[in-house]
């Protein structure tokens, strides 16, 4: 009996044809913005939080408020100095901290210019082996920065692709950085960091002379000895460097970040980001699953004789009522699976175009099979909802009435 009911619902669905396909142009709309946009948020998310890959448990992040969106301390209006770094690493718990600078700079090769953010080394051969475990990082050709290198620099992998001066760079090669030559010691291998890969690597003592500074840094990193105290260690950090300042708690010049905190505030906002994303898809599936209604309003009207003739021989109305509702399903399920397939295409096609923009292969997308299963089950159920009242209206039909149509 029911094999006869999807049977007579399908062979209705067909025969309308080209108004079948418009009705479910909605549910298409919205499963394909549904899926594609979820599949790439998803792809984002995993690309976000890798850079986060490189952050250990074991190391805060100290550094004075920002003015602006900037690499982290580099837009801040006082720098850290050597009296902060006096005070960090006096804290208990506290076993070894790293003063960092990040600015960004004019460099020139093969006759482009482009600003570009390098970072320094600590002069401190422990210092600097620290800072490449973090990252996991390996050479691509050439070798790593020494604490007592001068006038040499290590680049990130972005450097040796062609896009990034027309001609990619190698070890050994010659560099400008605001104006003073630079030999490049060595390309990195791609991490998981974009930030890492499009960076200069240079002694701070090169980096001090370039800036005309001294005993100023735009962060300070602090590795604890035990990384299950870190929050305890970051709440002391804390309160040392309010009672130098004279701050109270709530509006400190500066920020004392551990990696959980950073990673949950990227979280919140993919979060929300996800949340706006479905309330656009489902103004798409509301508007959907309205002309499903319509539709199945106008069958009942059309098919009023035919539903006579089915009472007439027998036909109850609850069979009626499942036939109505079987079609509208199928119009929900056959849009659902379309729209499904059309927003993997899209999610992917996406992907593919942004990695190659920008010549990497972070924002990668992969097949949700629950999201893909969950969307075209949505789908079907939006499609049955909005059947129910045309298929009651159906199903109530009077025989006499019916056939008098």
């Amino acid at each position: 009996m029911i094999k006869d009911y999807f049977k007579l619902s399908l062979g209705n669905v067909k025969h309308r044809g080209i108004r079948s396909w418009l009705t479910m142009l909605g549910i298409f709309i919205g499963i394909a913005a549904v899926v594609s946009l979820i599949t790439m948020g998803q792809g984002l998310q995993a690309a976000i939080l890798g850079q986060f890959g490189t952050l250990s448990v074991d190391k805060l992040t100290i550094q004075n408020q920002q003015t602006g969106f900037a690499p982290p301390g580099s837009a801040v209006v006082e720098k850290l100095d050597d009296h902060d770094l006096k005070i960090i690493e006096g804290v208990q718990g506290v076993d070894v901290v790293i003063p960092r600078i990040l600015r960004v700079f004019n460099v020139e090769f093969n006759d482009a210019s482009k600003f570009i953010y390098a970072v320094s080394q600590p002069p401190d051969k422990k210092k600097v082996e620290i800072i490449y475990q973090s990252f996991d990082s390996k050479m691509e050709e050439g070798k790593f920065l020494e604490a007592d290198d001068k006038g040499k620099v290590l680049l990130g992998s972005d450097f040796s692709k062609e896009g990034a001066f027309g001609k990619s760079v190698h070890a050994r090669d010659k560099i400008k950085i605001n104006g003073r030559e630079f030999e490049v010691i060595g390309i990195l291998k791609p991490t998981g960091s974009f930030t890492i890969n499009g960076a200069i690597m240079m002694a701070q003592k090169d980096m001090e002379d370039l800036l005309e500074i001294s005993g100023e840094y735009d962060l300070i990193i602090a590795q604890v000895k035990d990384k299950d105290k870190i929050e305890k260690i970051a709440g002391e950090i804390s309160a040392k460097m309010r009672k130098d300042r004279d701050e109270k708690s709530g509006e400190e010049s500066f920020s004392v970040q551990t990696p959980l905190q950073a990673l949950a505030s990227v979280k919140d906002i993919l979060n929300v980001v996800n949340i706006v994303v479905i309330g656009i898809a489902a103004i798409s599936l509301f508007v959907g699953g309205i002309g499903i209604a319509n539709t199945m309003y106008t069958s009942v009207v059309e098919r009023t004789s035919e539903i006579g003739i089915m009472k007439a021989i027998g036909a109850r109305n609850k069979d009626i009522l499942f036939l109505f509702l079987i079609e509208a399903g199928l119009l929900g399920l056959v849009g659902g699976i379309v729209g499904a397939l059309i927003g993997l295409g899209g999610a992917f096609g996406a992907s593919g175009i942004a990695n190659q923009a920008l010549g990497t292969k972070l924002l990668a997308v992969s097949i949700s099979y629950p999201l893909l299963f969950g969307a075209v089950a949505f789908s079907f159920c939006v499609g049955v909802l909005s059947g129910v009242l045309p298929a009651v209206q159906a199903s109530k039909l009077n025989v006499v009435d019916a056939l008098r149509q």
